[in-house]
């Protein structure tokens, strides 16, 4: 060995004695590095619990062994509780869930005797855990509900709501006295035609405001307090505004003036009234005679038709509904039989509105013509428009003194009543015949 040899090897020499590049012997050292607390932790090597050897999972190094999870393979364990569940199934298509839809039974999860420190979640329904006495229907009958009546009178309201409300009596009328009294009014309505268009107005007006003052006398007896000075002073104050502007614009803003008017009326009432009651009847009067009857003055405004057709067109609808009156009492009383509508007005018969239709047919197309600008063909189209509408506006004034319990609504005309019960028909025949004249290009 050469000294070089020496020296190198004298370098590599290592604190055990050892070279570095001789062979490993595979013993440990008896001295070297010292690892904190391994006294410590070898005293608690005993303590540690054993592992059970069969749930011990192989080493990931080792072999498969080809068992099946038990989670899978149900049917090998007869003694678990879970093994009637399915095993997992993957279901993609409608047919993978028809398939398995009833191999799961939901009974299994029950738990038939309750436990008393169970969870909320496992306890059983409530309707397992009590017993519900079941009671005697006979025994615990459920009371008939009692029903206030609504009382709208001081006195005590009758079954039949339409009884005992008359508390007028009928006028004794003849045929005689009412076509007396007819023609005194066909003369000096054509006085008053006859005088112009400022002069018939005043005296529409004048006929609408008693009109519905006779209309609110009839409520009032009836039990309503409905606000009569204001409906009154609503129907003539649209009525003006009609022939004054010949427009429309009148029903808007008498119409919320008189429910903001009603409004201050009954909130300055001494009296505790119905406010629904007595404002629903007050706006009533108002659409019904104001609003309708509003339709005259707007033929007469020159400011709807030039020159003298307004009056011409107004008188026209008086004379067909004067003829449907007249020709619908006479005929009714010798060949009316069969009621129109026996629960409004048994007196008006089908008789005397087929013969009311003939005679208003015959002055549309024979007299009315004589006045301009009606021609023959306009004059029989409006007479069958009168024919049809008059009769509605009979019957829905007979609805109407129904409801109250009145059979007229006053005695101003001798034979026929108040003056209501005279223009019940022509109520109606004003507006369709404003619409007419400008459909039908009269104007």
């Amino acid at each position: 060995m050469t000294n070089s040899s020496r020296t190198r090897n004298k370098s590599s020499l290592r604190s055990d004695g050892r070279f570095y590049d001789d062979e490993p012997t595979g013993e440990l050292p008896v001295t070297g590095v010292t690892i904190s607390g391994a006294d410590q932790a070898a005293d608690l090597v005993d303590q540690i619990p054993a592992v059970d050897p069969d749930t011990l999972l192989p080493h990931w190094t080792e072999q498969p062994t080809g068992a099946v999870p038990l989670v899978v393979a149900r049917e090998i364990a007869d003694d678990d509780p879970w093994a009637n569940i399915p095993a997992p199934a993957w279901r993609e298509g409608e047919a993978d869930w028809v398939a398995h839809e009833e191999q799961f039974d939901a009974s299994v999860l029950a738990e038939r005797d309750p436990v008393e420190d169970a969870r909320s979640w496992q306890m059983p329904p409530a309707r397992d855990r009590y017993v519900v006495e079941e009671l005697d229907p006979e025994t615990f009958a459920r009371p008939e509900p009692v029903v206030a009546p609504l009382v709208r009178h001081t006195a005590d309201a009758p079954r039949d709501p339409l009884a005992g409300r008359a508390v007028r009596q009928a006028q004794t009328s003849t045929v005689g006295r009412a076509t007396a009294t007819g023609i005194g009014l066909a003369l000096a309505l054509f006085g008053v035609f006859y005088l112009g268009s400022t002069i018939t107005a005043i005296v529409v007006l004048l006929v609408l405001g008693t009109a519905s003052a006779e209309v609110f006398e009839g409520f009032r007896a009836s039990g309503y307090h409905p606000a009569s000075g204001l409906g009154i002073a609503g129907v003539v104050s649209l009525g003006t505004y009609s022939y004054l502007y010949g427009n429309f614009s009148g029903y808007a803003a008498t119409s919320v003036m008189m429910i903001i008017l009603g409004f201050i009326w009954y909130a300055l009432s001494p009296q505790k009234l119905d406010v629904m009651e007595g404002l629903g009847s007050t706006v009533f009067v108002f659409i019904w005679v104001g609003g309708l009857g509003s339709f005259a003055l707007l033929l007469l405004s020159s400011h709807t038709f030039a020159g003298r057709h307004g009056i011409a067109f107004l008188w026209g609808t008086v004379m067909l509904t004067m003829a449907n009156d007249t020709g619908a009492l006479f005929t009714g009383r010798w060949f009316g039989k069969r009621p129109l509508n026996p629960t409004l007005s048994p007196n008006k018969t089908v008789g005397g509105l087929i013969g009311g239709s003939a005679i208003t047919l015959l002055v549309g197309y024979f007299l009315l013509p004589q006045m301009s600008p009606w021609t023959a063909r306009h004059g029989l189209e409006l007479a069958m428009i009168i024919a049809l509408v008059v009769p509605m506006g009979d019957l829905f004034e007979s609805m109407v003194k129904r409801s109250l319990g009145v059979k007229d609504m006053g005695k101003l005309l001798p034979g026929h009543g108040g003056l209501i019960d005279r223009v019940d028909g022509l109520l109606f025949a004003l507006p369709a015949v404003f619409y007419f004249t400008h459909f039908a290009h009269l104007s």
